[in-house]
């Protein structure tokens, strides 16, 4: 049995994707799988069971990156379709069966779920290796626990204060006797916004993580470590999926919190209570981080 998995082009999203994902690999033990994703989000399903083709694209103007992806599948007769981005690939290419994306509200993993009639949804999941897990042995050895702090995110809106993270983290620290690892993409904006949280907690020897792993080695990081707080991002999800108690920092939008609060076993959220993330006070996040490092 062959299925073909449309995901996302943005990490959050091909994420909160796994979960179905990780239902399709329960159900169907025997199929082998070929993932559609965006270059920013192949680390998620990189070391995924039975893949037997990643494919990764890069979003181009007026849906030319359909092309290609079209070129790459067409030649295959699939058992089943399973696209998330409700484009016409899951009619143009030859298929037992397919399944897309509707509107729908609630959760993102919900809506995810209820293409296949799936009720409660899947958690999301994330898959690493030895390889992945071996690093974050090295980079986070055992001992004090570890507070994984993401301060960033992809627009300025969703950004918790940088001398807010740092006293939470001061604080979470020498509540719990515990280190702090500071978590983040590459590229210039995510250094940008890590840089005056590692320089606010140089004293206490932080572990810096901005740009040095791919996303299976945080994910392995992010399971060695007792609680994550940071901004709504990909980074959050990832958190949760990989089984950390995680905290998500979220601005004024209601309809984002009820969209994309992290989906785990263990997860909450803190909502500004006015029109910027300012409204988000040290004490609420303190509070709420402590609950879910004791459970």
């Amino acid at each position: 049995m062959r299925i073909l998995f449309v995901s996302s082009n943005r990490i959050g999203d091909a994420v909160l994707s796994t979960g179905l994902l990780a239902h399709l690999l329960r159900t169907y033990p025997e199929a082998r799988f070929t993932v559609a994703c965006g270059l920013v989000s192949e680390g998620v399903f990189a070391r995924m069971p039975r893949l037997e083709r990643l494919i990764a694209f890069d979003k181009r103007p007026y849906g030319m990156h359909w092309l290609p992806l079209w070129a790459a599948t067409v030649g295959t007769m699939w058992d089943l379709v399973v696209d998330l981005r409700a484009s016409a690939l899951g009619w143009l290419v030859p298929t037992r069966k397919r399944v897309r994306m509707r509107k729908g509200s609630g959760h993102k993993t919900a809506q995810i779920a209820a293409i296949m009639g799936l009720s409660p949804p899947p958690l999301p999941t994330a898959w690493t290796g030895p390889e992945d897990r071996a690093v974050a042995e090295r980079l986070l050895p055992a001992g004090s626990p570890i507070i994984a702090i993401g301060p960033t995110a992809n627009w300025t809106g969703k950004v918790w204060p940088a001398e807010r993270f740092v006293a939470l983290a001061r604080g979470l620290a020498a509540a719990k006797g515990a280190r702090v690892a500071v978590f983040a993409g590459p590229g210039a904006q995510e250094a940008g916004l890590a840089a005056p949280v590692l320089a606010g907690l140089a004293d206490l020897d932080p572990i810096d993580l901005t740009g040095r792993l791919s996303l299976p080695e945080a994910a392995a990081c992010l399971q060695r470590c007792a609680v994550f707080v940071g901004n709504d991002s990909g980074l959050m999800h990832l958190a949760a999926a990989a089984g950390c108690p995680t905290l998500g920092l979220f601005g004024a939008s209601n309809a984002s919190v009820t969209e994309y609060s992290p989906a785990g076993r263990r997860t909450d959220v803190v909502v500004t209570t006015g029109d910027e993330m300012r409204g988000i006070t040290v004490g609420a996040a303190h509070a709420a981080a402590l609950r879910l490092m004791e459970g």
